[in-house]
């Protein structure tokens, strides 16, 4: 199938783009010229908001995502935004009840997206339909998405089944999400045809350069009439990012697909990004920008292994990459073959970190969200997960099959209550950046987070001499513990903080963190009786709940850590004697 309509271009620069190479540290103050520039150039949408950048903002940039969408949509004034919406999970990691997603759609839609790209994990659009529904009632651009993967139980007519489930739900146009850089050229062909013929309707495609397929794959496309193409300005394209923008535009010159946009006013926007990537240079990867075709085996997306990468380096275990990597599709088999993309991509890939790094059989420390993935608290995974894997997770329960959502309360008036009696609503989307993000919006929304510095590039040298490996500090008359990570080392952006109250000498009984990461929840109190396998304390790490059990049966003793604290691998948490 052939087309003369010109090709659509959506950039990806100020979402995808940076979350791939720079794990999603981009600031809103270096968007904005940037928004500027690319405006006047044509493109059919800006991809801008939405994804993992409502978390980077308050989690590591002490930047409010709302006010960067209003800002963003000042200067995007003849160019539609376009935001990644996680179906029932919004822009977090787990499902959150109908009137919460209905609330988020419209404070979405008033302070600027225009079109929304949703999608689901897990290609369930049982999980998609609710805010697809709220799209369509608000009159913004409803882009309903097919999550690309292969394994032995994905097929093109697998995907084209699903378009025609999405066409059925009146999307305005269809994104194939290939978050992995998978698809190869006659696939991308064959399921850009299949579309077409059957359906009158845009389809998009998103690739990465991951495996450094995606230039041809989106020839093929093009040959095959896909009508959008998702690409990111060059000095933050290719390698886990999407093909480069100039290269796509200038390959389709003269051609009967030409995109109409002239290269020039390219220029500007280009220019911005080279100082952008020199100025963020220091927390660009390598691993990120080459082409790695064991993307081919793993199938990581591109903003996950930047993320990965980071993780490990928090966990100090970056050595142990590849034992991770290897560790991830046979996690990914055992789940019933999941495409990995936020949130089972950091499902998966956080319980492959676990499963390396955790002393003891694999699956002996499981996040709460595995747990909540097998009971099928996320939707239907696209293969039926082996029994022995369900029993080894949970149990003796039995999976649920319906709708999640289902199963879940209205949840925006109580937590607006807790917010407000807290002291953390200043504007009504404070409420919803709340109930998304509970245990670190408090701190954001006092304004006690401080941004993370970024790194240079090149890192002064250390002083001759011995360095301490731990060191104590007063402020404000408290002291505190120090370990020092790295000196004048580009990975480790800071020291980390522990309060001295926390112990790493042998304590009979201590039971240690295995882990780098914030205490969300100490479950117990001193003098409880617990049992071998009880939660004891619940640590967020790599983004996810992973909760520290009990080694035995006894009493809790002296407990070392509260909710807040940071705890190191090898901190004593609290003692069961």
């Amino acid at each position: 199938m052939t087309s003369s309509n010109p090709v659509k271009i959506t950039d990806t620069t100020l979402r995808d783009a940076h979350q791939s190479l720079i794990a999603t540290r981009m600031k809103t103050e270096d968007m904005i010229p940037l928004a500027r520039a690319i405006d006047s150039i044509g493109f059919f949408s800006v991809e801008a908001w939405g994804g993992a950048t409502f978390d980077s903002c308050i989690r590591y940039l002490n930047d409010d995502p709302w006010d960067r969408l209003r800002d963003l949509k000042r200067e995007l004034v003849r160019t539609p935004i376009q935001m990644l919406l996680r179906g029932q999970n919004l822009v977090g990691y787990r499902h959150y009840p109908d009137d919460v997603v209905e609330r988020f759609v419209v404070a979405a839609g008033k302070n600027g997206v225009d079109i929304f790209r949703v999608f689901d994990a897990l290609n369930d659009i049982r999980n998609m339909a609710h805010a697809m529904q709220v799209v369509r009632d608000i009159g913004a651009h409803l882009q309903g998405t097919i999550c690309y993967t292969t394994s032995p139980v994905h097929s093109t007519e697998v995907f084209i089944d699903m378009a025609r489930e999405l066409y059925a739900q009146d999307c305005d146009s269809i994104c194939i999400k290939d978050m992995a850089g998978l698809i190869m050229p006659e696939a991308a062909r064959d399921l850009v045809c299949g579309i077409k013929r059957e359906m009158d309707i845009l389809v998009d495609l998103h690739s990465h350069s991951t495996s450094g397929v995606s230039p041809m794959s989106y020839q093929a496309a093009i040959e095959a009439g896909v009508d959008i193409l998702d690409t990111a300005m060059s000095p933050f394209a290719l390698g886990t990012s999407q093909p480069p923008t100039e290269s796509v535009i200038a390959a389709l010159r003269g051609t009967p697909r030409d995109t109409g946009i002239d290269i020039e006013p390219l220029r500007e926007a280009r220019n911005f990004c080279l100082a952008l990537r020199e100025k963020y240079s220091g927390i660009l990867d390598p691993i990120s920008e080459r082409v790695d075709s064991d993307v081919l085996v793993y199938q990581l997306p591109g903003g996950m292994i930047s993320n990965l990468v980071s993780q490990l380096k928090e966990q100090d275990a970056l050595d142990r990459r590849e034992e991770v990597l290897q560790e991830i599709p046979r996690v990914r088999e055992d789940l019933g073959y999941p495409p990995l993309v936020t949130p089972t991509s950091q499902i998966v890939g956080t319980q492959a970190v676990l499963n390396v790094l955790v002393e003891g059989d694999r699956y002996k420390n499981v996040t709460k969200e595995v747990k909540d993935y097998v009971r099928g608290l996320y939707g239907r995974p696209p293969a039926p997960i082996p029994d022995h894997i369900v029993t080894l997770i949970i149990g003796d329960k039995t999976p649920y099959t319906g709708r999640p959502a289902d199963l879940l309360e209205p949840q925006y008036e109580k937590m607006k209550a807790q917010a407000e009696q807290a002291g953390l609503v200043g504007k009504e989307e404070d409420v919803l950046t709340y109930i998304l993000y509970p245990a670190i919006a408090p701190s954001f929304l006092k304004g006690d987070r401080k941004p993370e510095e970024i790194p240079s590039k090149e890192p002064a040298r250390a002083a001759t001499g011995d360095i301490p490996g731990e060191m104590e500090v007063e402020v404000d008359g408290e002291i505190f513990s120090v370990r020092i990570l790295s000196v004048g080392g580009s990975t480790v952006p800071s020291a980390v903080v522990t309060t001295s109250k926390i112990p790493r000498e042998d304590i009979a009984g201590g039971v240690r963190s295995n882990m780098q990461g914030m205490v969300l929840n100490v479950a117990v109190r001193r003098g409880a009786e617990v049992k071998k396998g009880d939660t004891l304390v619940v640590l967020e790490a790599m983004k996810m709940e992973n909760p520290i059990h009990s080694p035995r049966d006894g009493k809790v003793g002296e407990i070392f850590v509260d909710a807040g604290d940071v705890v190191q691998p090898g901190d004593v948490l609290l003692v069961i004697e």
